[in-house]
């Protein structure tokens, strides 16, 4: 099973404040939603509450919620399974015999799964948000290989302009 990381990040790792995003690129949600349908989805749960409720639990994946707060009960949620940590989620989505785990965040799981991940679906906005609260990771760009990168410029729709790039971790 792969694992991937897919997040969307400005220019100084700014990817969010007071848990939203900080930019709007309707492009970037197609594209997150169609790399991601069909498959199963790791996120912490602050990163799962700033998902908007009517898009709650995101549809057509399984959606697993990391958190440490056992107290936390999303029953009334199809599709949600609540684990403790990340060893826990990677075998519930082996279990399920996933091709692709995708990590969507936040900032404490993405620095949790650096190391673990196989893939990096990385949108990288051209901007930077100095007032932002959560950061990704630095990301050491010689141990992954660019597979793929597509340009895209501000217009109408996208206040800024972005790449989407996929990388792959570089095997030793």
């Amino acid at each position: 099973m792969r694992i991937s990381i897919i997040v969307a990040m400005a220019s100084n790792h700014a990817i969010g404040k007071d848990n939203q995003l900080m930019w709007h690129l309707p492009n970037d949600m197609k594209f997150f939603k169609n790399t991601t349908t069909g498959h199963v989805i790791l996120t912490g749960r602050k990163n799962y509450f700033s998902i908007p409720e009517k898009y709650r639990p995101l549809k057509d994946r399984t959606n697993i919620v990391v958190t440490r707060q056992e107290s936390l009960n999303l029953a009334s949620h199809e599709d949600v399974e609540i684990l403790s940590n990340i060893e826990e989620a990677i075998a519930f989505a082996k279990s399920k015999n996933e091709s692709e785990l995708f990590i969507i965040g936040g900032g404490q799981i993405y620095s949790q799964t650096m190391e673990i991940a196989d893939r990096m679906y990385i949108t990288h906005v051209h901007q930077a948000f100095e007032d932002a609260d959560t950061h990704f990771p630095e990301i050491d760009y010689s141990i992954w290989k660019t597979v793929s990168a597509e340009h895209h410029s501000k217009d109408e729709r996208h206040k800024y302009p972005y790449s989407i790039y996929v990388y792959d971790r570089i095997k030793k």
